[in-house]
């Protein structure tokens, strides 16, 4: 979410890809070159990986979206947009050469879909990348509760783009009755491929890009307190729509702990 609570913890990195195999991350002034582990072929527009980089091993579900029948595992949503605004419509989303793209129009009709159901625990990763778009639109990864009970039941934004040129991207965790919050921000071209995970355990939430652990909330008392499910979605958050939006996704996987 945009907008954090009194109580939101924010931290701002800045990570840019220098060279192959490496990334550049710097936390306020100071710079680190590190190596990325596991740096391959196979993962198409996204060749490093939290994944590989963490030896998550194999995947319990995944989608390379090669074809529309890979939709029928999504539950595609058909209905009112975020907090009422525009309409999420089928129609908005397509898959076709290895490619997810969901779009937003001026007359503010976008999409979602739900990977269901989910899990108690686990990671998640997905390859994404987003246009320059209308201020109005939110390209977001998130993990929601299977029970539907939100807020009670919390919310794992890790990857949240409110930024209308794609270049900083939000974490957000939402929890409690009150829906309080926890925040990060990266620095980022998001107009660009880059993968982006999150790892649920009892302990934390931390999430990723590229292979590279960039925020983390610790506090157990914070962690959703059930099973969440992956969901990708191109929200209408109001406001100006005239240049649309899209993002795009060339793969998702979904790991167990």
């Amino acid at each position: 979410m945009p907008v954090p609570l009194a109580r939101a913890a924010r931290v701002a990195i800045s990570l840019t890809s220098v060279a192959a195999g490496t990334v550049a991350l710097t936390v306020g002034s100071a710079a680190l070159l590190r190596p990325v582990a596991g740096a391959q072929s196979g993962n198409g527009n996204c060749a490093n990986t939290a994944a590989a980089t963490l030896g998550w091993g194999t995947p319990n579900r995944a989608d390379d979206f090669t074809d529309p029948a890979s939709l029928r595992q999504w539950s595609v949503y058909d209905g009112p947009g975020h907090d009422g605004n525009g309409r999420r419509t089928p129609s908005a989303i397509s898959a076709a050469n290895g490619t997810l793209t969901i779009t937003g129009d001026s007359q503010g009709n976008s999409g979602g879909m739900a990977l269901l159901p989910g899990q108690l625990h686990g990671r998640w990763e997905a390859c994404v990348k987003s246009s320059p778009s209308a201020p109005g639109y939110h390209s977001l990864l998130l993990l929601w509760p299977d029970a539907e009970n939100w807020p009670v039941g919390g919310e794992i934004d890790f990857m949240e783009i409110a930024d209308p040129t794609r270049q900083s991207v939000e974490g957000w965790l939402h929890y409690g009755p009150n829906d309080e919050r926890e925040s990060g921000a990266v620095q980022i071209d998001a107009t660009q491929w880059h993968s982006w995970a999150v790892e649920w355990t009892p302990q934390r939430v931390a999430v990723f890009v590229d292979g590279v652990q960039w925020w983390q909330a610790t506090d157990p008392a914070h962690l959703p307190p059930g099973p969440m499910h992956l969901c990708i979605q191109l929200d209408n958050f109001g406001g100006d729509l005239n240049s649309g939006a899209a993002m795009s996704v060339d793969w998702v996987r979904q790991y167990s702990l």
